[in-house]
């Protein structure tokens, strides 16, 4: 069925350029619970965003994105989270909450792929335009439920995933081994990706053995256990790659632990992980600039809340890809 609507611009021309003269900057505070929010002052039309989590330095760095182009535009944004990767309910009721309180546009970093259809799909009923952060919502769910979002703004987790394994397969060189990877929570996008595009990297090279593949579900801990185990099964194993730094952090802990030559190159570009690089701990992080995919999308939205397009929910939506970087000793 097609369906379409005009969603009304916000004409913040005026606006945005006084209140760009009376900040110095949004604010950038955080907090992980479902129930509160920050906001970035300015403008007569407000936004919201729902990140997974504000726990971890990749989420809070995206809403700092979020609220430096708030700032910029002149608009208010209220950033909500869930309490924890595992808060699936929490994003959907805090999400739903936001449907009635007036915002122009939505941003939502959905915790799974399927979480948040139905409120996507609700939203595009009200005529709220929503943009799609970081982890890509089921499309197939949301077009059969009668949704759309207006684009989708990640990185390229496939080729983050495949840059990680190079770096390993550089690094150990023809004499290649066995290696295994501590995948993110089973199911999420995102995950599933960096997975795959390390598993194609490892296998298109005869000389590497790709023994084991498990979720740790984004945990330090499980990532512990799950490495401690890898190197207790598999006596030669040469390397491993996660799927992000919390992981990474933990199956380093527990190569040393171990006293073995292991490799471990972990994702995000998180500090600590960029630290334990510096100092010879993990051999690599591939690092996602989370600040740019908060800012990009929050700027796409408010572009698109502005222009007064009229929206086709039968639109392909616009995808773009943010570039990350391999960062090495």
């Amino acid at each position: 069925m097609r369906r379409s609507f005009k969603v009304k611009s916000a004409g913040l021309a005026a606006a945005a350029a006084l209140t760009l003269a009376a900040c110095s900057g949004g604010d950038t505070s955080s907090s992980s619970s479902a129930d509160s929010s920050s906001t970035s002052s300015g403008g007569d039309v407000k936004y919201a965003v729902v990140l997974k989590v504000l726990s971890s330095e990749f989420w809070q760095k995206m809403e700092q994105g979020v609220q430096e182009k708030a700032a910029e535009l002149g608009v208010t944004v209220d950033v909500y989270a869930a309490n924890s990767e595992d808060d699936v309910e929490g994003q959907v009721a805090l999400a739903e909450n936001l449907l009635d309180q007036g915002y122009a546009g939505i941003g939502v970093a959905p915790l799974t792929g399927d979480n948040l259809v139905n409120f996507v799909a609700a939203a595009t009923e009200a005529g709220i335009p929503v943009i799609n952060i970081d982890e890509q919502i089921n499309m197939d769910a949301l077009a059969t439920a009668g949704g759309s979002v207006i684009g989708f703004v990640t990185t390229d987790n496939t080729a983050v995933g495949a840059t990680g394994a190079t770096f390993i397969i550089d690094q150990l060189g023809d004499a290649g081994g066995q290696v295994a990877i501590i995948e993110g929570k089973a199911g999420t996008a995102s995950g599933e990706a960096r997975k795959q595009g390390a598993t194609d990297a490892f296998n298109a090279v005869d000389a590497f053995d790709l023994v084991d593949s498990q979720p740790a579900d984004w945990d330090r801990t499980k990532a512990y256990d799950l490495a401690t185990n890898y190197i207790a099964k598999y006596p030669d194993l040469k390397a491993i790659y996660c799927a992000n730094d919390t992981m990474a952090m933990g199956a380093q802990q527990a190569v040393e632990d171990s006293g073995k030559d292991i490799i471990v190159v972990g994702t995000d570009g998180n500090a600590d992980a960029i630290e334990s690089v510096k100092a010879g701990g993990l051999g690599a992080t591939v690092a996602q600039d989370s600040t740019s995919i908060g800012g990009t999308a929050f700027q796409m939205l408010v572009d698109y809340v502005n222009s007064g397009a009229a929206f086709d929910a039968t639109v392909t939506s616009k995808q773009v890809y943010i570039d990350s970087i391999l960062i090495v000793k």
